[in-house]
């Protein structure tokens, strides 16, 4: 069994694409796929990952690491240009995780603009559609391949104070996972979506403060916050055809039982 609990040749033979893998629940997923025998392609945002980074946290020294590539996805062109560098790479793709994203500050309703609206949308909603058309040549080459997106509980809820622009944009890509589902399914195609609650990364660590995180974990059936394992074994059940082959337009609530659903 890998580290995962799934089997250590669950993805032998498969590619899988992973965004916004350098930390949190990126970088968990991609080391789960790892564990599994997958051939793991890791977008580690705009910088490369370096060996300290979640990524590569506990992966023993022979054993296979991701290959990386870095992209600032909020920009023009960056989701078409990975595109492009995954299909210099490999001639079919297996899985698509779209998890790059995040808040990008919390902003009152009243000081929302132009530019901060573009660059929320456009991490976390346009760049994952454009995207995936990129690389549905190779998504469809694989002949049974899995995208599995990245939405989140606040897409449910609404979210808190200042993250109206996040919210909408993870709804935006909950329904889309939806549409696409039905639209790739001729394809061998399918889509489903995971959708984290209050997990511990770097996402809360910059934007909830103590309190607010202590507060939210007391409301929590389970009594905690979650983890990025916490969230790994979804995103690999919806990736494989072996677990999750009819199982296509849904969205699993990692939440503790934060939100029941």
């Amino acid at each position: 069994m890998g580290g995962t609990g799934f089997a250590a040749d669950l993805f032998a033979g498969r590619t899988v694409l992973v965004t916004g893998a350098r930390s949190g629940i990126g970088a968990a997923v991609a080391r789960g796929l790892l564990a599994c025998g997958a051939r793991v392609l890791a977008h580690t945002g705009r910088q490369e990952a370096g060996p300290d980074d979640d990524l590569f946290a506990g992966l023993a020294p022979d054993a296979p690491r991701p290959e990386t590539f870095a992209a600032d996805l909020a920009a023009d062109g960056a989701a078409e240009a990975l595109a492009a560098a995954i299909i210099a790479r490999t001639d079919r793709l297996d899985g698509l995780i779209n998890n790059a994203g995040t808040m990008l500050g919390r902003v009152a309703a009243d000081a929302v603009d132009a530019a901060q609206f573009a660059k929320v949308v456009d991490l976390n909603a346009r760049s994952a559609v454009l995207l995936t058309a990129g690389l549905l040549p190779l998504l469809r080459a694989s002949g049974d391949a899995a995208i599995v997106n990245t939405v989140s509980i606040s897409a449910r809820t609404g979210g808190s104070p200042g993250s109206s622009l996040y919210s909408a944009a993870k709804a935006f890509v909950a329904t889309w996972t939806r549409s696409l589902a039905k639209e790739l399914a001729p394809d061998g195609i399918r889509v489903n979506a995971v959708s984290p609650g209050t997990i511990m990364t770097d996402f809360h660590r910059r934007y909830s403060t103590p309190e607010k995180l202590d507060a939210t974990a007391r409301q929590i059936p389970l009594a905690r916050l979650g983890t990025p394992d916490d969230c790994t074994a979804a995103y690999l059940y919806l990736a494989s055809p072996k677990l999750s082959g009819y199982v296509t337009g849904q969205t699993i609530e990692v939440n503790g039982g934060q939100l029941l659903a």
